[in-house]
């Protein structure tokens, strides 16, 4: 039977609550798969590592493509998954609550939202608000669905 999104949110932040754990890259299904064999707690996304086994470079892969890797990623496993989000794909804070939504809704566990643009880091205030239209659109995405 698999775990729920639920069960496993809750897992992650027992994880995070407990102290210090390790978090392997799972870079496809397959190596997820033998991640959660070997016994791990919990898997992270790696940006790097889907971008290249697609042979791109890290940060050419689009929305629609990350979503579908994290699905398929928390699919594979009965695991939480943390998604390495890069930069929420977005750049406002409007657009960065929606990606964000997004990737929640394909049962994440968590994920990072980055504050570099490709090219600089983010005024101060500009990150302010776009880690807080995160925190908002997880907030409302994870009460809608458990």
């Amino acid at each position: 039977m698999a775990t729920s999104v639920a069960d496993k949110r809750a897992a992650f932040r027992r994880l995070h609550e407990a102290g210090c754990f390790v978090l392997p890259n799972p870079w496809d299904v397959g190596s997820a798969v033998v991640l959660q064999h070997l016994g791990f707690k919990a898997l992270a996304t790696t940006s790097a590592g889907m971008a290249w086994s697609m042979g791109r470079a890290d940060g050419a892969v689009g929305l629609d493509e990350a979503l579908r890797h994290f699905a398929q990623i928390v699919q594979a496993s009965d695991l939480p998954v943390n998604a390495d989000f890069e930069n929420a794909l977005a750049d406002s804070p409007d657009d960065v609550a929606t990606n964000v939504g997004l990737a929640v809704a394909t049962g994440l566990a968590g994920l990072s939202v980055e504050d570099y643009s490709g090219s600089a880091l983010y005024e101060f205030d500009l990150a302010v608000a776009r880690v807080a239209a995160a925190r908002a659109a997880i907030d409302r995405r994870a009460s809608a669905c458990c």
